[in-house]
């Protein structure tokens, strides 16, 4: 372990340097720095095998840097009245329940590219490439269909937008028996 030791004197202020310019805060910087010391600890004897430890280390802190953006940008703060709001809850779960019929009412076609795209998530350029249409051409068709789903629900379960686009009133339709 007196590689390791070795190898983090002589890398550990230019890592702290090279993070702290990537990381919001200090205290980010840190504990991102202990994180890249721990997993270069877990590594054992292995560590001295490694042949160019700055390297190694750097990699480490890129994926540590790169996760923690990932987690910070998909994270949202919630206002604290969220739970207040059952009834608006409550509405929005009455319309999706609509949504199964009308997806069923509409062509094979748009109902693969709504449940693929939207629903699924897959990326349009997947949705592309598994139709064998270009990137334009799969834009316009999930469009398309989310297009004629919008104006079937419209008709279907008489959903009415407010001058914002929300949905403001809707009247639930059964589900298929």
């Amino acid at each position: 372990m007196n590689c390791l030791m070795t190898a983090w004197h002589a890398h550990e202020a230019e890592l702290r340097g090279w993070l702290r310019h990537r990381m919001p805060n200090s205290v980010d910087t840190e504990d991102l720095l202990q994180d890249v010391f721990l997993k270069a600890m877990r590594q054992g004897e292995r560590f001295c095998a490694i042949t160019n430890a700055r390297a190694w280390l750097y990699e480490v802190a890129r994926n540590a840097l790169a996760d923690r953006l990932r987690l910070a940008r998909n994270t949202v703060e919630l206002p604290e009245d969220l739970s207040a709001d059952t009834e608006e809850a409550a509405a929005v779960d009455s319309l999706a329940a609509c949504l199964p019929r009308v997806l069923s009412e509409l062509s094979p076609e748009d109902r693969e590219a709504i449940t693929l795209c939207d629903l699924e998530r897959l990326p349009q350029e997947e949705y592309a490439r598994r139709k064998g249409l270009s990137l334009p051409g799969a834009k316009s068709r999930v469009q398309r269909a989310r297009r004629r789903l919008r104006e079937r629900l419209t008709q279907a379960c008489q959903v009415r937008l407010d001058a914002t686009g929300q949905v403001s009133d809707f009247v639930p339709r059964p589900p298929l028996g």
